[in-house]
């Protein structure tokens, strides 16, 4: 009987403690077939971004919590870590505190501007070539510029990131700020020469790089602006809105205007804008968009392409956690390919 009580107090002490904090193991699995007109190749790829992840919170007491969250990135048709120049935890890495003042993290994750700015774009911010988080809302722009050279490009390491409460249900702020540490970085040539590049390789940045979003959402309406700098003195500026006239459509646009002065002779501003909707029929939903992005003269870089781009998808429910899905885009650009570009796929989330 004693012997009994004690294994009862025990097991009351024990599930006491868990109580108070819990760990999500959590992921996603998107593989399709695509095809591109302008290579000819028909490709095993993706439309999201594949990721298996841990997501931890323990109540400390007061209203206080501490939080962690880990991210790894893979490739679902080899099974590799997602490009070998990224991270083990390429999506995010950050442990923080949550309370009445807001969240505190410390870590890398998508800066403020890139986290908010998903939420306005018809394919959520997905890297897919349908969508267009990933180029023309950002206005060719990459908020990682010192990585090594394949890394991601809309998240900082190194960093504080701080979001407020959400004010009278209404208002959130969210503020981002990196140190300039290099990352092996390969040389940036900038205004400099291939023999004197601005930015060699491994050099530190010129200055600390920032990002700073506010979003309101009132009713059927949202909306957003943003403004953020890189490790080489690139700035950004962003404004964006969503609009629900019924429950089952969200309208979305939104502008976008990068600045290089710093570290580009010629066109030095890129602008870009997009509108977009989600439309939810019966088991499925449809992704549709329109977007522009046009640097500032007819000078045009190769990597800052004059752009237009049309994309239509189609999201057909399996279950809460698995959809198939189909993208078809239309994309011209001046100094790039032109090419159409076709993709059937699954994803499934746990």
């Amino acid at each position: 009987m004693k012997k009994t009580l004690v294994a009862l107090a025990l097991t009351g002490v024990v599930s006491g403690a868990y109580a108070q904090s819990s760990v999500t193991i959590y992921g996603t699995l998107d593989a399709g077939v695509s095809r591109r007109t302008d290579t000819d190749i028909t490709a095993v790829g993706k439309r999201d971004n594949n990721k298996l992840g841990f997501r931890g919170v323990e109540d400390l007491g007061s209203g206080l919590k501490a939080l962690f969250q880990l991210e790894i990135r893979y490739e679902p048709d080899t099974g590799v870590i997602e490009s070998t120049t990224r991270p083990l935890f390429q999506g995010q890495s950050r442990v923080g505190l949550q309370g009445g003042f807001g969240t505190l993290r410390i870590g890398r994750g998508l800066t403020a501007f890139q986290e908010t700015s998903t939420a306005f774009e018809p394919w959520s911010g997905m890297p897919a070539v349908a969508g267009y988080q990933t180029d023309l809302q950002v206005a060719g722009y990459t908020s990682d510029p010192l990585s090594p050279a394949g890394n991601s490009a809309n998240r900082f390491s190194n960093a504080v990131f701080y979001n407020t409460p959400v004010i009278g249900n209404i208002f959130q702020l969210n503020v981002t700020v990196a140190t300039k540490e290099a990352a092996g970085n390969p040389a940036i040539v900038g205004r400099g020469t291939i023999a004197a590049p601005q930015f060699p390789a491994n050099s530190k940045a010129p200055v600390n790089p920032y990002s700073v979003s506010a979003t309101a959402t009132k009713g059927p309406f949202a909306a957003y602006a943003a403004v953020e700098r890189n490790a080489v003195d690139t700035k950004l500026w962003s404004v964006g809105a969503s609009f629900k006239p019924i429950p089952d459509l969200k309208l979305m646009g939104s502008y976008q205007h990068q600045d290089q002065d710093y570290s580009l002779p010629l066109n030095a501003v890129t602008k870009a804008w997009l509108i977009g909707a989600n439309y939810n029929v019966g088991a499925g939903m449809i992704r549709a968009g329109f977007g522009h992005k046009t640097p500032d003269n007819a000078l045009n870089l190769p990597t800052i392409a004059k752009t237009k781009q049309f994309s239509l998808g189609y999201d057909y429910n399996l279950s809460p956690r698995t959809y198939l899905y189909v993208d078809g885009t239309r994309r011209k650009a001046t100094t790039a390919a032109t090419f159409n570009f076709y993709s059937v796929g699954i994803h499934h989330n746990f």
